[in-house]
């Protein structure tokens, strides 16, 4: 996850208008300028802004910010009051303290509580106050939605603000203007520092669209306000959804037609998609939610559209056509028309139910390396428990006789979960999750296979056949290739809404290794998988994704802090960026070598490759029981058979420039600790996510490279090689200004990397772009057994006089 270093913001609280009238705007700024942008709830948009500043590219290195001045469809209604800011505005330009201006227009009387230095407080509507913080990473991100200022967690001191800002009253300068604005065509989404002003809560580096879709780094199923929804049913409102019964032929997938009439429509109106169909309930467990009325809504949707995404004229007509593509989830799915938006939903109509053929029918193999290099694992979810039917793998040589592996079944309750909204609305039942171990294996040999259930009326439940390579020998030399990257999420083909500028790349990186994977022998994904935050149906949709690339080579996953991190529940840092998953979904749905799951840290070879993979969310400090495994897991490689030695963890715990203050990101501890590990033990290159870009560092040392080659590295191995794979799919993380001697090249765009070893003397690396499949940055690594065992700085085995 991304983490600016600071924030400096001057926030203006306003309040004008009745309430009927008032309004929430959501100001979209950027360093120099403030791209046009409609607003959420009233139909402005931002038309004038801070004075015009030369051209700059956006704080998310994502292209030049949209050009500024008035709206050319702006309308005839009254404007409301002009906000001022500061005239100072080349502080919009520095790079490292971003300025900005948030406003607020409230509709009822609230008291804004803090501890901010130079924060005022009132309880008075019609008041304009006035404060300015410098946020910390810790306390921006720490930060709980609806929380009062003074909850954002740690702050820094106003440490070197300008005069202009240190004074309570900035008036008097620039204006900024809010003017009202037809919404027929609205302005094509931009890029910027997005700062959304209900309930006080900042969105860094986000796009909006005009339903307020939502910035970087937050699961935008969170943002539905499923608590407050209301059964309003309308006579004349209908919704219905064809064709009612899917996978006739056997497809876990398939479009469906969404028909809806409004007679009164609104751009507010959405349309959800639940499953299980019946979504009401009488109550609603383990939810301290105040509900607005019963029967309660007590589940979020698993995906969304607003009605006039693809209906441009359904304001007009009340009329909408809208395409869903729905996989298989055990259940069966209705569609619900909402009004009010997400944040106060009306319930206006309930569509007819449509289910699959076979709900329950095994789905999304997901292969794995065993324990052993002749074992592979094939982890597949299915809707049948162990007392309707008994799971097991078909399998065997391509064209030969086949054989049967059982598999054993696991899933979890609510109660598994370790909070909110894991534990509440974003709860579902995950189904049953089988793995079968598929043992001695020949080496290097196509085998086939496809999932079976037996039922106990004697019936047999199939999916259809799949095929995998099976792994090499340890040490043997033949063509191995291997793809590494982090953070890529999921996304939706049909374009719902609920990961809309959240995860952009994910489907590019997605297509591009399924395109590929001819030439793919084995996946890493270090962590930060679906980015489901606590809303368990994302998984369901995330192995639906990777199926293509799952099925047919190991997919190897480490742990990230969306996978893990609960307070409380003992992970390394003490945030919930899991939404309450703790770790058990992805420990769950994808089987891992480890020797404990719950500590996801593991080693596995793949021919001349091996690797120690690590898990970042659990104490990594030298002493504890991971630095261990850390140190055992280096030493135990045989370099004369396996010389390329691979260390990837989740989180930055080596070099990155991302964070530019002390010229490396993050977590200065594992760096300092595990560098040593790395030196001693001669380790090829280390892998990282987390920081959503990528960078590769020349080999180095206690922060000084140790060769000055750029792109072909040759005998002694003096130095690791420090790599960030973190643009997968997620949003892009920018870069700071500083350019470190030893960050050779840095790309904010969306891609992986992919390691060739030819033989054991040559490697090959390839940074590839998720946009085009095109090599951007490449280097070799030429060198001899006796280059390994060769003694350097703090690498040397120890040697004694006697003879």
């Amino acid at each position: 996850m991304h983490k600016l270093t600071a924030i400096i913001c001057a926030f203006l609280d306003i309040v004008c208008g009745s309430e009927s009238s008032a309004v929430r705007p959501k100001l979209y700024l950027g360093p120099g300028s403030v791209p046009r942008r409609y607003l959420a709830e009233d139909k402005c948009s931002v038309a004038e802004a801070i004075p015009k500043q030369p051209p700059q590219r956006d704080v998310n290195g994502m292209g030049p910010i949209g050009k500024q001045g008035v709206n050319s469809d702006q309308g005839k209604c009254v404007p409301p009051p002009s906000v001022n800011v500061p005239a100072n505005t080349q502080s919009w330009l520095m790079r490292k303290d971003v300025w900005a201006v948030q406003t607020s227009i409230h509709a009822t009387n609230r008291k804004l509580d803090g501890t901010v230095d130079g924060m005022d407080t009132g309880t008075s509507s019609c008041l304009t106050y006035k404060w300015r913080v410098r946020i910390s990473q810790d306390g921006l991100y720490n930060k709980k939605e609806g929380a009062p200022i003074g909850g954002l967690g740690k702050m820094a001191r106003n440490q070197g603000l300008p005069a202009h800002l240190q004074e309570k009253d900035s008036r008097g300068v620039g204006k900024l203007k809010f003017i009202r604005t037809p919404r027929k065509n609205p302005p094509p989404i931009e890029q910027g520092l997005a700062f959304q002003t209900h309930a006080l809560q900042m969105i860094l580096l986000g796009a909006f669209s005009p339903h307020g879709r939502h910035g970087v780094g937050e699961q935008p199923l969170s943002k539905i306000a499923i608590h407050r929804a209301l059964y309003v049913l309308h006579e004349n409102a209908s919704i219905k959804v064809e064709p009612v019964l899917l996978g006739t032929k056997g497809e876990d997938s398939q479009w469906v037609t969404v028909e809806l009439k409004h007679p009164e429509p609104s751009q507010d109106d959405w349309v959800a998609v639940f499953s299980p169909a019946n979504f009401n309930s009488s109550s609603c467990p383990d939810d301290d939610e105040p509900r607005q009325q019963a029967p309660y809504i007590c589940s979020a949707p698993i995906k969304y559209k607003f009605a006039n995404d693809s209906s441009a004229g359904y304001t007009t007509t009340g009329k909408a056509t809208l395409k869903f593509q729905l996989i298989n989830q055990r259940a069966d799915f209705s569609f619900a028309l909402f009004s009010g938006g997400l944040s106060n939903p009306k319930l206006l109509a309930v569509s007819n139910i449509i289910t699959f053929a076979n709900p329950k029918a095994p789905l999304y193999p997901r292969l794995s390396q065993g324990k052993s290099w002749n074992e592979m694992t094939v982890t597949w979810t299915s809707g049948y428990n162990i007392n309707e039917a008994v799971p097991f793998v078909e399998w065997g040589l391509k064209g030969e006789s086949q054989t049967q592996s059982p598999a054993g079944t696991l899933t979890f309750s609510r109660n598994a979960m370790c909070g909110a909204p894991a534990r509440t609305v974003g709860w579902r039942d995950p189904g049953f999750i089988h793995t079968s171990f598929l043992k001695e294996l020949w080496p290097n040999t196509p085998y086939t296979y496809k999932l079976g259930h037996r039922l106990f009326n004697g019936s047999f439940i199939w999916s259809k056949s799949y095929y995998f390579k099976s792994s090499p020998y340890p040490g043997e030399d033949s063509l191995q290739r291997v793809v590494i990257f982090g953070d890529m999420g999921k996304a939706e083909r049909d374009g719902s809404n609920e990961y809309s500028n959240y995860q952009p790349g994910s489907l590019n990186t997605t297509d591009q290794l399924v395109n590929d994977l001819n030439n793919i022998d084995i996946v890493f994904h270090i962590g930060d998988l679906p980015y489901a935050n606590g809303y368990i149906s994302q998984w369901d949709q995330f192995t639906s994704q990777v199926e293509p690339i799952a099925s047919a080579v190991p997919y190897m996953i480490g742990s990230g802090n969306h996978e893990r991190d609960v307070p409380g529940t003992g992970s390394f840092y003490d945030t919930n960026d899991s939404g309450g998953e703790c770790g058990v979904l992805a420990e769950t749905m994808f089987y891992v070598p480890a020797e404990n799951r719950a500590k996801f840290w593991y080693s596995t070879d793949y021919g001349m490759f091996h690797f120690c993979i690590a898990d970042s969310e659990h104490d990594w400090r030298e002493g504890s029981g991971q630095y261990k495994f850390i140190e055992k897991c280096l030493a135990s490689a045989d370099r004369q058979k396996q010389p390329w030695l691979i260390f990837a963890a989740h989180r930055v715990l080596g070099y990155s420039s991302s964070y530019w203050e002390d010229g490396s990101y993050g977590e200065p501890m594992g760096r300092e600790s595990l560098q040593k590990l790395w030196q001693k033990y001669k380790v090829d290159i280390v892998f990282f996510g987390h920081i959503h870009n990528y960078e590769r560092t020349c080999p180095i040392y206690q922060n000084q490279c140790v060769n000055t080659e750029r792109s072909h590295y040759s005998g002694t191995v003096n130095g690791t090689i420090n790599i960030v794979v973190g643009g997968g799919g997620s949003h892009l993380s920018d870069f700071g200004p500083v350019q470190t001697s030893w960050s050779l090249f840095r790309d904010s765009n969306y891609g992986f990397g992919k390691l060739t070893a030819f033989n054991h003397s040559s490697l090959l690396f390839e940074y590839k772009r998720s946009s085009d499949g095109k090599v951007y940055d490449s280097f070799t690594i030429s060198r001899d057994y006796r280059d390994v065992l060769a003694c350097v700085h703090d690498g040397c085995e120890p040697t004694t006089l006697a003879t």
